[in-house]
């Protein structure tokens, strides 16, 4: 009877232990999440402050709407 209790003593270590790979895994996969997340919002930042710059070093937008919305040329 020893080799039974053996055996369910190794079935729940084998559950512990995918247990803790899949807890393992998935704080991996969030971890990505975020550095990817923090990636994107650098990247949209940088690119706004860019887009501040060149707004300041040029003249002042006259557009008034949006520019690519059609005029009165659709009708």
């Amino acid at each position: 009877m020893t080799t039974d209790e053996e055996q369910d003593a190794q079935a729940e270590k084998a559950e512990e232990t995918r247990g803790a790979r899949a807890r393992a895994a998935a704080a991996a996969r969030e971890a990505e999440r975020k550095a990817r997340a923090a990636a994107k919002l650098r990247e949209n930042l940088m690119r706004r402050k860019s887009q501040a710059r060149s707004r300041r070093a040029g003249e002042a937008d006259t557009a008034q709407g949006l520019p690519a919305a059609k005029t009165d040329e659709s009708s």
